[in-house]
């Protein structure tokens, strides 16, 4: 398997920030981490492996990004507003950076599926659904979408527009509305330990009531929310979307 790490001084982050890809063609699946917004979790975690085929066969180019939210939502030691903006920042670095790079590293423009697993899920959702232009999908594991989670009961602009419970409820515009009707949505989670399938139903009954079409798909009370679960999940979706 093909496997390249760059790095580059992030203008929107102000500090370097890694990306690896794994492949040779195909269309681009980008991978949130999770909590440990490590760009190498999903080798390390053998998730890359457990996708290999769909690499391989050239279905697909995985790129896999670091994450702030160690410095941010899971910061302790900072206010809420501050991990807003960070948050803010990070957005513009996939929106400006990230995903440009990923459309010069193949050549030309090309469909971009989001994902990730818990947090990395809710990062995955919420870069989607902010600019649903520069993806054409999203698939979030085991994913909470409410912002206010995270926020402690402080909620200023950035947060509301970080928070896809929030934004994608009061979302009027027809030609965003048109474009989110058309894309590979994925929502799901198991129902086993640590799991939080309710966070996923809530923002499914969001989605129908904007007439969004998506998959919820409610896995087993034997799937935790860790690794196992997510490494059975992400191929099952790979293999059943239509990009």
């Amino acid at each position: 398997m093909k496997k390249e790490t760059y790095h580059w001084f992030s203008s929107n982050l102000n500090k370097e920030m890694n990306l690896i890809s794994y492949g040779y063609y195909g269309y681009a699946l980008l991978m949130f981490p999770t909590a440990e917004s490590d760009y190498l979790e999903y080798e390390n975690s053998q998730t890359i492996d457990c996708i290999g085929n769909f690499i391989n066969s050239g279905a697909l180019k995985a790129y896999s990004i670091n994450s702030i939210t160690g410095e941010s939502w899971l910061n302790k030691d900072i206010a809420v507003v501050q991990k807003a903006i960070l948050q803010q920042q990070y957005n513009k670095y996939i929106e400006e950076e990230v995903v440009p790079f990923i459309n010069q590293h193949c050549g030309g423009s090309i469909p971009i599926i989001a994902c990730g697993a818990s947090i990395g899920a809710y990062l995955a959702v919420n870069a989607f659904f902010r600019r649903p232009d520069l993806f054409a999908g999203v698939i979030g594991l085991s994913g909470v979408y409410d912002l206010k989670e995270f926020t402690g009961g402080y909620f200023d602009d950035n947060c509301y527009f970080n928070s896809p419970v929030d934004f994608v409820s009061n979302l009027t515009d027809a030609n965003i509305l048109s474009e989110l009707r058309n894309k590979n949505i994925v929502i799901a989670s198991g129902q086993g330990e640590n799991e939080d399938p309710e966070a996923s139903k809530d923002f499914s009954v969001i989605l129908r009531s904007k007439g969004i079409n998506h998959w919820l798909d409610l896995w087993g009370h034997d799937m935790p929310h860790d690794w196992p679960s997510w490494q059975k999940m992400l191929p099952y979706f790979l293999e059943n979307i239509n990009v």
